[in-house]
């Protein structure tokens, strides 16, 4: 009989940043899968570090951060004083987790959800007229949340803190392998999927769409079915463990062969 959640010893291609696979990797393994890190985005500095920098030395009124990239780069430019009497706040509680590690309790976390809409609807965030709303983010990182609170009257400003390049890699060789050995791929952005289409190319193009997928948004989900893939599952939540929970139900409707 089964385990509660067995991938069967079937690959997983886990594309997230390379400083951020491992605890997925493991998870994955424990789940009886066999992890393949395969980055599909690598994250470096931003190219004006310096007006980062000068930005996160500012007063605000609320610092919002958008993502784990975005508290470990931006973190690591803030002023000796840290950021004051600001409300931080984080667009999930992945974002929130790395607050934390980081030593900045964040007081503006959504309670369920993990993008731009969840952050907009904390009451906190409604009524932002006059205040002066520090946004860390990646070079041309998603324009809702500004926009959003722009709108709602509030003095909103950018540090981006790094970018996102697409890996170089030779992927021939490793198209051959993953088409034995990978049942599952996973993607966590819809930039991460789009560059792994970008990287397999024609070559690896069908063979990609026809394998399952697991995204962590309805959103992610609806841009993969444009894209064409077969067969797409969402995680309930946007944390490893949701992801691993997604893998585990496409594992189980799509038994192994043998």
């Amino acid at each position: 009989m089964s385990a509660p959640c067995s991938l069967g010893g079937r690959g997983v291609l886990v594309t997230r940043p390379a400083a951020q696979a491992e605890n997925l990797c493991r998870l994955v393994d424990a789940a009886g899968g066999r992890p393949i890190a395969f980055p599909t985005v690598e994250i470096l500095p931003a190219c004006d570090l310096d007006s980062a920098r000068a930005r996160l030395a500012e007063s605000w009124d609320i610092i919002l951060f958008v993502s784990r990239n975005a508290v470990e780069q931006g973190c690591a430019l803030r002023p000796p004083g840290g950021f004051g009497a600001a409300l931080v706040g984080a667009v999930g509680r992945a974002t929130a987790a790395a607050l934390h590690a980081a030593g900045i309790p964040p007081q503006l976390v959504p309670a369920a959800g993990f993008d731009s809409e969840s952050l907009l609807a904390l009451p906190e965030l409604t009524g932002v007229a006059g205040k002066r709303v520090l946004i860390v983010r990646g070079e041309g990182g998603r324009a809702l949340l500004g926009e959003t609170l722009a709108v709602r009257g509030a003095e909103v400003h950018f540090a981006e803190v790094y970018r996102r390049s697409i890996p170089a890699v030779e992927i021939g060789p490793q198209l051959s392998l993953w088409r034995a050995e990978v049942g599952f791929v996973t993607a966590t952005s819809d930039e991460v999927l789009n560059n792994l289409m970008q990287i397999v190319g024609d070559a690896g193009r069908d063979w990609l769409l026809e394998t399952p997928l697991v995204v962590i948004s309805e959103r992610g989900a609806a841009g993969a079915m444009q894209l064409g893939f077969r067969t797409v599952a969402v995680a309930e939540e946007a944390s490893d463990a949701g992801i691993v929970d997604a893998l585990c139900r496409l594992a189980w409707s799509r038994p192994a062969a043998g």
